[in-house]
């Protein structure tokens, strides 16, 4: 592993319902304060990845079966996911998923008992300055929010966390 390499990927092998690959020989390294964009067309396991490297896989009967993943030097199948949340690391999935019948403020205020933070006030700031229309509109229900403001909602929950690492799937979807 290289010193400055914050997740490393190597040659992973998953498997969906112990009989269909979707990955094989996979590997890749993201440094400390580094942007990686996998890219590729549907089906080509860009989710399948980020579930795997935030230990989700199980959660749709999917495995790791060969290779590795490491999340800061250790391995990310040792953790159950909210474990790796509290460690760092924090995966904003496909489809927003946000509580749509909780206000943009309890959205974000469900973040902090994932993250045990118990003062989030500078990181509710922190999201709210880079997305001032969830400010404009943080006592209306999430489920009222156009789509683009659902997505940036999602993401201001990550950054709830202070994550080091974020995995974004079709963030801009």
């Amino acid at each position: 592993m290289a010193a400055d390499a914050l997740l490393t990927v190597n040659n992973i092998e998953v498997v969906y319902n112990k009989t269909v690959q979707v990955l094989r020989g996979l590997s890749l390294t993201v440094d400390k304060g580094a942007v990686v964009a996998l890219l590729g067309s549907n089906g080509a396991g860009k989710s399948t990845t980020l579930k795997a490297v935030s230990n989700l896989l199980e959660l749709e009967d999917g495995k790791v079966t060969s290779g590795e993943i490491l999340f800061k030097g250790g391995a990310v199948s040792r953790l159950a996911p909210h474990q790796l949340v509290r460690g760092g690391l924090f995966h904003v999935m496909e489809g927003r998923r946000i509580f749509e019948d909780l206000t943009v403020e309890e959205n974000l205020v469900a973040a902090t008992y994932a993250t045990s933070r118990a003062d989030a006030r500078a990181a509710f700031d922190l999201v709210y300055s880079y997305f001032p229309r969830l400010f404009e509109r943080r006592a209306g229900r999430a489920g009222y929010l156009s789509g683009g403001e659902q997505q940036m909602l999602a993401i201001g929950r990550a950054l709830i966390a202070q994550p080091e690492l974020m995995l974004l799937d079709e963030p801009s979807l």
